[in-house]
């Protein structure tokens, strides 16, 4: 009996002392080991010592004694462990990031995206679909989506407006109903300017050891290249892209005109059957819902095209979330980094040279046409617009429809 106590204290030594350094491999084989070692009974001894279940100790005695051991690097052998959740639900992932969709928020310079709804309400809203997913679950399929979480971060002053995220709600209904009917949705926003030139461009690129390109050493502009102003227009529906790269200013009618451009050269043979498009824009800049250039512009364009076309303005401050920034703005500034624009073309080529895993792709061209400032549009010409203003936020929703005859 007395020997019998010193050998359950010493594996019980033994046990402790290594516990932190073993993993699953090395307890099991060191739990085999105390087992055989201590002869009849030793399976159930050593169980009761270290709390390691009988089937674990006897499977380890199998790869000591009968088995070929494990691969270098390896714990156990491979298709061990239960079936990951994606496996066993593979519409899971698809189905979260639908959920998710309307509520995302993006950095457009980053592939960084992050949801504003909990993990609770999700669970929910996947039981209503007829998944079984638990909230740590939903976490590592967010994180396989490329979403993390964010916490605030006070970099504005000032608060949001009272009905931001109802607008967010009501731009994602307008939305699924486009594109439920098959009808075209885009998205439009300017590009942030660049200089063109023989100037650093952020980012890195591979080259030869030591030999990196040569540019400029001060950032001042070029008065015979001036500025690129890129016009953006995203197809929702189709992950396609268009930019209309300008080199004068950045107005209402550059906008509509590279809509225009976008229409004629992807948009109709997209959507031969469309009866309406629908725009989401920034709420400021060259197509803010200020702007009665914009409007004037967008009535001339739905007379030419035939069809209404309804505006959905993003509420102030919120320009970093419009989709555009992070589906397609985002991959050229990633296709670029590095490469100075030393020419219009150059910028056009690297542009359309944008594409990614999920199938985007992307048109250019350059437009070379002058677009004045400070056109002024009289109240004679602002009553004359065909437009209809939405019951919720007329003046960040409405719709323009052709001018009757």
């Amino acid at each position: 009996m007395v020997g019998s106590i010193s050998s359950e204290q010493a594996i019980e030594q033994r046990y402790e002392g290594l516990l932190p350094v073993l993993n699953e491999q090395g307890l099991r084989r060191f739990a085999a080991t105390e087992a055989r070692a201590y002869g009849h009974g030793g399976v159930s001894l050593v169980s009761r010592i270290t709390g390691i279940a009988r089937s674990t100790i006897c499977r380890g005695i199998r790869e000591i004694t009968e088995k070929p051991p494990l691969d270098a690097g390896r714990i156990r052998k491979p298709g061990g462990g239960r079936k990951t959740k994606l496996v066993k639900d593979s519409t899971l992932l698809k189905d979260l990031e639908r959920l998710v969709e309307p509520a995302t928020r993006g950095d457009p310079m980053r592939l960084l995206l992050w949801t504003s709804r909990s993990l609770r309400h999700l669970e929910e809203a996947l039981q209503d679909q007829g998944h079984a997913a638990c909230p740590h679950v939903i976490a590592d399929c967010l994180r396989k989506l490329g979403y993390s979480l964010q916490a605030n971060r006070k970099t504005q002053e000032g608060g949001g407006h009272m009905d931001r995220d109802a607008q967010f709600q009501y731009i994602a209904d307008q939305a699924q109903a486009f594109l439920a009917a098959n009808e075209p949705v885009i998205s439009v926003d300017t590009k942030k300017k660049e200089l063109v030139g023989n100037f650093k461009n952020n980012g890195r690129e591979w080259r030869p050891k030591g030999s990196p390109e040569v540019v400029n050493v001060h950032d001042f502009i070029d008065p015979e290249l001036g500025r690129a102003v890129p016009y953006g227009i995203y197809d929702i529906g189709d992950n396609k892209g268009w930019v209309s790269v300008g080199s004068d200013h950045d107005t209402a009618s550059f906008a509509v005109h590279a809509i225009g451009r976008w229409w004629l050269t992807m948009g109709q043979n997209r959507y031969p059957n469309a009866r309406r498009l629908l725009v989401t824009a920034d709420g400021g800049g060259s197509n803010g819902h200020r702007v009665r250039l914009w409007k004037v512009e967008l009535q001339s364009l739905a007379n030419t095209l035939g069809i209404p076309i309804t505006v959905c303005h993003l509420p102030p401050g919120t320009s970093k979330w419009n989709k555009i920034e992070h589906r397609l703005f985002s991959f050229i500034t990633i296709n670029w980094r590095g490469k100075p624009l030393r020419s219009f073309q150059t910028i056009v080529q690297l542009i359309a040279a944008t594409t990614t895993k999920a199938g985007l792709t992307v048109r250019a061209e350059l437009d070379p046409n002058k677009y004045p400032k400070g056109v002024k549009i009289s109240d004679t010409q602002f009553a004359a617009i065909n437009i209809a203003r939405h019951p919720f936020h007329g003046d960040w929703n409405y719709t323009i429809s052709p001018a009757a005859n």
